[in-house]
């Protein structure tokens, strides 16, 4: 087992070079016996409390690593709830439907096919990542010297297709429009989930990327311009309403309006703001920081509180549950529902973009035209060794504005700011840039670049 497989957020990595079969033992043995101990405090006499949920994506290898998985958790004594091939958002309710201690979806999410992974969640589906366990279960799956054990604890099947679909429609407000709208399930889980739980509605979903064989007609991940090709074709060939794009385990989405223009998700967010904040008008909303400052904007307009916060699904959790925020959005795609558990979904926020957009008189396009008010940037990453040495050099270079270091460096002035942050993983340094104008941002963009070095 390759120790590099241990993310900040979690397990993933290239199968069968990195991993395999005998190290999802090791994982599913390491993470039966940590997840216990996530119990303190907690009420330990419902009936699933000592047992795991595991699921898994369409993957080739998900199956086999999956089988190993649970082979390897319930050696301890542990029992299983195989709920089968799922996404991930369903793996969290599960995880609070059933009331488990916690449960581990196998998946690599938008990775190409070649890899695979697991993502650990502890009770109440909370994350388990590098610093709220993820550490511990690598120490204890790197310690383990065999893969033998007698199956001390009992493995349970069960659908949970029908529950889960209840779940998430309850989000659906009552006569809505018949919309037309293109999916790009990415040959992801949302081949399955869509169809299960939008099929009997009235509205027309014009499939595409529904097959989930294992194989990806493109990478299944929506952040990456080229890979919504298609999509915007399919929204202007068939005049539809709107488009979205899934990743491969369906967490995530992008969506595109009617005129086949990408939708940025921190604009996405600010276009959710009023939305929520009607219910709860001084209601917490928590963004990422590199989310366009249109989104804290609106939420002061509409009266809530904006929490700005690091970059990372753990953080953006931790934050939603500390604050009782009523949602929150990110940058990359996952937006997060207090309603649902303090978890992100995408089957969810299409539920309520179709709310949104139901309940408007205007396009997708004239409901964002608003809220594009400044040129942004973008993610881009620069080649650097040294990062702490490049980031006070950023400081240095722009030390008349304000600065924090919430995540990385900020820097924020009148009409533009920027964010540069380290990789956690890689020698790149995270650079966003937001401007009042274009040519502002062109020129800060240069500015910054020359001290940066090489983008990659």
């Amino acid at each position: 087992m390759d120790a590099g497989i241990f993310k900040a957020y979690d397990i993933r990595g290239l199968y069968g070079e990195q991993f395999n079969e005998e190290d999802a033992w090791k994982i599913g043995c390491a993470t039966a016996r940590f997840l216990p101990s996530l119990l303190r405090g907690y009420e330990r006499g419902q009936a699933n409390m000592q047992s795991i949920c595991v699921g898994r994506d369409m993957r080739t290898h998900s199956e086999p690593l999956a089988q190993a998985l649970i082979e390897g958790i319930i050696s301890t004594g542990t029992n299983v709830i195989d709920i089968g091939m799922i996404d991930t958002p369903q793996m969290y309710f599960a995880i609070n439907h059933l009331g488990t201690c916690g449960g581990v979806q196998v998946t690599a999410s938008h990775n190409p096919a070649k890899y695979n992974g697991f993502k650990v969640s502890g009770i109440n589906a909370k994350p388990v990542g590098a610093d709220t366990g993820l550490k511990d279960i690598e120490h204890i799956a790197l310690a383990l010297l065999h893969t033998k054990g007698k199956s001390l604890g009992s493995v349970v099947k069960q659908d949970l297709t029908q529950e889960y679909k209840n779940h998430v429609l309850k989000f659906l407000k009552p006569n809505i429009k018949e919309l037309k709208i293109a999916v790009d399930a990415s040959n992801g889980m949302a081949g399955k989930m869509v169809p299960a739980i939008f099929g009997d509605l009235p509205i027309e979903i014009i499939e595409l990327n529904f097959e989930h064989d294992g194989t990806f007609k493109h990478e299944p991940n929506p952040l990456v311009e080229k890979y919504l090709r298609q999509l915007k074709s399919t929204v202007k060939k068939n005049k539809c309403d709107f488009g979205v794009c899934f990743d491969g385990d369906a967490d995530r989405l992008m969506m595109i309006d009617e005129k086949g223009k990408t939708i940025g998700c921190d604009l996405m967010t600010a276009l959710m703001v009023p939305y929520f904040l009607e219910k709860e008008s001084k209601s917490v909303v928590v963004y990422d920081l590199r989310s366009s400052r249109i989104v804290m904007e609106q939420i002061i307009k509409h009266g809530g509180t904006p929490r700005r916060e690091r970059v990372g699904h753990a953080y953006m959790k931790k934050a939603l549950r500390d604050s009782h925020a009523i949602f929150g959005g990110e940058v990359s795609g996952h937006f997060y529902y207090r309603d649902s558990y303090y978890t992100d979904s995408g089957l969810i926020t299409l539920v309520h973009m179709i709310n949104i957009v139901s309940s408007s008189e205007t396009s997708v396009s004239e409901l964002i035209k608003p809220l594009r008010k400044y040129s942004t940037s973008g993610e881009i990453n620069f080649e650097v060794e040294d990062k702490q040495a490049k980031m006070e050099e950023l400081t240095k270079l722009y030390s008349d504005g304000q600065i924090d270091q919430l995540d990385g460096v900020t820097i924020s002035f009148k009409d533009w700011w920027c964010n540069c942050r380290p990789s956690n993983t890689e020698p790149l340094l995270r650079l966003n840039i937001e401007a009042k104008t274009k040519e502002l941002l062109d020129e800060k963009l240069s500015e910054i670049s020359g001290l940066l070095g090489k983008a990659v």
